[in-house]
């Protein structure tokens, strides 16, 4: 007999039919209701579905086939929908919004605004639960990263160093705002790269590859850029860094160091007003 995971996904079966839905097998937390709206179109006793788990208005188990924005033991960012005496209450793209008590909170919460923070379930009340006070959930392991390897991190909040992520769900890392080229902002999702970890186990990462390959890579780029759009971009070595990262996703400095690669190949002319691919 297995448990159900509340607040994650769940593979279940599915194994009666009533009128204002189906009921799933939980094993030993007995049968769960998927309301009607959630029913996929010819499902039928016997199938299984992989569904999510939370808690209706009466606490009661509940399954659904929306997808909610975050699970329980991830970290996002999320908007309040409203406010009440008892705390602030998140969208999450589920009937019921996932609740933040006061306590968990680092600032006042304000209806609109968006929070990072982490989804888990209250040891005394088995709620769903969300905290801004998302230090206290990454982990305090070093982590085994490689120098250069790519992870998924969140952007988590600005400081005078740079911006503070999360790193792969799990580790705090940070971006230091001068290897940053790109304009960032908390709830953001991108790809970074392991420059160091440090001895006490904070990551240090850049957006970038380092090295030369990451240049050779880009020239690739680069190229295949120009050739797609006629032969001819109008960029230069004084075009703004932020058009640049908004363009390509590296920073002014790659962007150079591949114009010269290719200039050096004879691949493209240098023009005033942009780079042109030779023979075109």
């Amino acid at each position: 007999m297995s448990h159900i995971a509340l607040g994650r996904y769940n593979q279940l079966e599915v194994v009666k039919e009533v009128d204002f839905g189906l009921y799933l097998n939980g094993d030993e937390d007995g049968e769960i209701l998927l309301p009607k709206r959630y029913v996929p179109e010819g499902t039928k006793p016997g199938d299984w579905l992989n569904v999510f788990i939370y808690l209706d208005m009466d606490e009661r188990l509940v399954a659904t086939t929306l997808e909610p924005y975050v699970q329980v033991g991830e970290f996002a960012c999320l908007q309040v929908a409203w406010t009440n005496e008892y705390g602030a209450f998140l969208d999450w793209g589920l009937m019921k919004d996932l609740f933040v008590p006061f306590r968990e909170q680092k600032v006042r919460m304000e209806k609109g605004r968006y929070y990072v923070v982490h989804v888990h379930l209250d040891e005394e009340s088995y709620r769903i639960v969300a905290s801004a006070k998302v230090e206290r959930y990454l982990s305090k392991e070093p982590p085994a990263y490689a120098h250069n390897e790519e992870v998924e991190v969140l952007v988590w909040q600005q400081t005078d160093l740079g911006w503070k992520v999360i790193i792969d769900n799990h580790y705090a890392g940070m971006l230091f705002k001068n290897e940053v080229f790109c304009r960032l902002q908390p709830g953001m999702r991108v790809k970074a790269f392991v420059k160091q970890v440090r001895e006490d186990g904070k990551v240090d990462l850049v957006l970038q590859k380092g090295g030369m390959r990451k240049v050779e890579d880009f020239s690739d780029t680069l190229l295949a850029y120009i050739q797609g759009h006629g032969g001819f971009i109008p960029f230069t070595d004084k075009s703004d860094a932020v058009v640049i990262y908004d363009t390509f996703g590296v920073s002014k400095k790659t962007f150079k160091k591949a114009v010269g690669d290719l200039y050096k190949k004879r691949c493209i002319l240098l023009e005033p007003d942009g780079l042109r691919l030779t023979g075109n």
